[in-house]
């Protein structure tokens, strides 16, 4: 009985062994879970055609008529569900769009980097290197993520009605010029009293147009 029972226990924790180095495996990422990064967008259950762009693979017509309505044959990415308008499950669909690439659609339809290092007021005005991003579900030919040379259009945080306030005020002491961040404009009006008072009309004008604005170079808000 006893010799019986050695081989029996040398079975179980063979087993035991077995299981535990299984287990590891698994834990270890032998077995990947790993979850596709264009799963976050990806919605579950949803309609097929609003998927994000990220989610589904198109056969892309570059041949088709600028502007015109043109359809495109997609299919989801692995991983990802979705359904047709009847709700059944569906892998491959048709996509309508109008026939465009990426950087030609309209503002409305991407996001793009803003740059607080490029002079608002100038003339002419400045322009900055954007890269902009197709939004989710905007679809168009080409690379979603492309440069564009916008227009500086960034705030400090100056107001221009405490601005002017300032200049009809307490022009004459350069409290608008300290305000805007001009400290020599600002020292040379109050040690020359507004300039006898034309300084201060002067900037009272300006200001009120918005020719002089804030030192950083930004906008008004």
């Amino acid at each position: 009985m006893a010799a019986a029972a050695g081989p029996l226990l040398r079975l179980r924790r063979l087993c035991r062994v077995l299981l535990f180095l299984s287990q590891f495996y698994i834990l270890s990422g032998g077995e990947s879970t790993e979850i596709p990064p264009y799963m976050m967008k990806c919605p579950s259950n949803g309609l097929c055609s609003r998927l994000p762009a990220d989610c589904i693979d198109c056969a892309t017509n570059f041949s088709c008529v600028y502007g015109k309505p043109v359809t495109f044959d997609c299919t989801v990415k692995p991983s990802v569900t979705c359904v047709d308008q009847d709700f059944k499950s569906q892998k491959s669909f048709i996509i309508n769009m109008t026939c465009r690439f990426c950087w030609q659609l309209p503002e409305t339809d991407y996001e793009c980097s803003n740059s607080t290092s490029c002079m608002t007021v100038s003339c002419p005005r400045q322009r900055y290197t954007a890269n902009c991003t197709v939004r989710d579900h905007i679809h168009c030919l080409g690379n979603r993520t492309f440069p564009k040379m916008l227009y500086c259009n960034w705030t400090g945080g100056y107001k221009w009605s405490t601005a002017l306030a300032l200049s009809i005020t307490l022009g004459g002491f350069g409290a608008d010029r300290f305000y805007l961040g001009q400290w020599r404009e600002g020292l040379g009006k109050l040690f020359s009293f507004g300039g006898l008072g034309i300084w201060t009309l002067i900037d009272v004008l300006l200001i009120g147009v918005g020719y002089v604005g804030p030192a950083d170079g930004s906008l008004y808000i």
